[in-house]
């Protein structure tokens, strides 16, 4: 079992990665509030007005999902926890809105098996597919542990989490590997990326952590010239509500 600061070290690569690798960060900018510079301790996260309370989450809800995003995003000194951040405020806003009610999907059935490639085929919505996944897996962590999912130590939910993510947990209702890996973890990318506007990146603190600069990124000026180099304006990044 891995301790704490190792957790925490392989939380902060893996964002860090996510970011450079699939430019996340980039693409859900413009599409998806701030934190003080870094220092020995978790600055504490500023939160907007309309950040606060949720629209789809309901109390056994946010209490898993709550304690998911703090430990897949733990408090230290490069960023609040997870809940600090936004996470789970952006997480719900998402699932009551257009994409969770599947207003890009085809819900109409017939209803037939598909091959795994085809993606998504649930007759359920990403909000309803969200919640139903919710239940289940903290029915299997109560089977595992004797105990629901958000009274678990950061030890054990990190190790559940994992478990989820390889396919090690098992429903009869939905497969909560494709649950965790095609609907959760990519929510939890792009609230950790995502414009402060939409409820997560509180004080765009995740911009911040790897020299993001927001809304005025550009590409006219030569990458070779610029690369390994922290990008102008980094420091201090704008985002949407910034120009209004």
């Amino acid at each position: 079992m891995r301790d704490a600061e190792s957790l925490n070290l392989a939380r902060r690569v893996f964002l860090k990665g996510v970011a450079a690798v699939t430019g996340t960060a980039a693409t859900v900018a413009a599409t998806a509030a701030p934190v003080e510079p870094l220092g020995n301790t978790a600055p504490a996260a500023q939160r907007s007005p309309q950040a606060l309370g949720y629209v789809s989450l309901g109390p056994d809800e946010i209490e898993f999902v709550e304690a998911m995003v703090n430990v897949m995003c733990p408090a230290d000194h490069l960023t609040p926890s997870g809940v600090d951040c936004g996470l789970a405020t952006f997480i719900d806003r998402q699932l009551a809105g257009g994409f969770g009610n599947g207003e890009s999907l085809y819900m109409r059935g017939p209803w037939r098996q598909g091959k795994p490639e085809l993606g998504y085929q649930l007759p359920l919505s990403p909000e309803q597919f969200f919640k139903t996944g919710v239940a289940a897996a903290d029915v299997a962590a109560q089977k595992k542990f004797g105990k629901s999912f958000s009274q678990l130590s950061p030890a054990d939910a990190d190790t559940f989490l994992h478990d989820l993510a390889a396919g090690n947990v098992s429903d009869a209702r939905l497969p909560l590997g494709a649950w965790f890996n095609e609907l959760v973890y990519p929510l939890f990318v792009q609230a950790c990326f995502a414009d402060p506007i939409y409820g997560g990146n509180a004080g765009k603190v995740f911009w911040k952590m790897i020299g993001y600069p927001g809304l005025p990124a550009t590409n006219t000026q030569s990458m070779v010239a610029f690369r390994g180099k922290r990008y102008p304006g980094a420091d201090d990044p704008k985002a949407i509500a910034d120009f209004s």
